[in-house]
């Protein structure tokens, strides 16, 4: 699940997610590329749960792309949780890469 424009993603912490604004509309096109993603979530939190593994998540706000180094503690039908209660819609997930 590549996307050409994660080179011009801005690396952000995560303490700053809750200040960011997220669209409705979903950033990936076809189904098997969302497949991919909410895979490669449940692996991402079985990993950050298990062995505390740090993913690389790219993802989408209402002004542009964004990186960011974390674990992932939960995946929910709606979201990814993080830490101190901080989240992202999956729907403005591009990419995620255990690290």
């Amino acid at each position: 699940m590549s996307n050409g424009n994660v080179l011009e993603a801005i690396e952000v912490q995560k303490e700053s997610i809750s200040d960011f604004s997220f669209p409705k509309t979903e950033v990936l096109s076809s189904a098997s590329g969302r497949m991919e993603r909410s895979w490669n979530l449940h692996r991402a939190t079985s990993l950050g749960n298990l062995e505390k593994q740090k993913v690389r998540i790219t993802f989408e706000d209402s002004h542009g792309l964004k990186v960011v180094h974390t674990t992932i503690w939960a995946v929910t039908q709606g979201e990814i949780l993080l830490k101190a209660g901080r989240s992202i819609p999956l729907h403005r997930i591009h990419d995620v890469r255990i690290l």
